[in-house]
């Protein structure tokens, strides 16, 4: 199993490349751009990756694994939703590095099945890597050069 701190290492990296990707929007592009129906614009994806991510923390961090609530839209202004990404990546900062590395292997039953928390953390930032790659084709539509998807420092 990797060690904690790694993991958390691994994980902030993505936060801080989708960060650049959520701050390269035209704020009036945000929340109303789609490249096509039915797709969605970025910050409604934005805000699913922070449901999803609160979730995931929570059980991570606190144990609680219950049914997930997923929150209406909290608004559609980048400050906003830039001050969200900034307070969860915060408390992946500075909870995660104390998770005990056996707690990825213990086995959960979520509401969309029988997996281990690893399984179930690696979904959430894997849901996060896709959606910040539709974001970037967005950026590209919108005639934005997309922050270097390689450069997660």
């Amino acid at each position: 199993m990797i060690e904690p701190s790694v993991f958390a290492a691994h994980w902030l990296g993505h936060r801080h490349l989708t960060r650049r990707v959520i701050a390269a929007f035209p704020p009036d592009a945000l929340f109303t751009f789609s490249p096509a129906p039915p797709l969605r614009p970025f910050g409604e994806m934005v805000w699913e990756l922070h449901g999803q991510t609160a979730y995931t923390l929570r059980g991570l961090l606190d144990g609680d694994w219950g049914e997930p609530t997923w929150d209406t839209l909290p608004g559609t202004d980048r400050a906003a939703v830039l001050a969200a990404w900034d307070g969860q990546t915060a408390r992946i900062e500075t909870g995660l590095p104390g998770v005990p590395a056996e707690r990825y292997g213990e086995t959960l039953t979520l509401s969309w099945g029988e997996m281990l928390v690893f399984t179930a953390v690696i979904g959430s930032i894997d849901n996060e890597v896709h959606h910040r790659g539709q974001g970037m084709v967005y950026l590209r539509e919108l005639g934005t050069q997309p922050p270097d998807f390689w450069d997660r420092s």
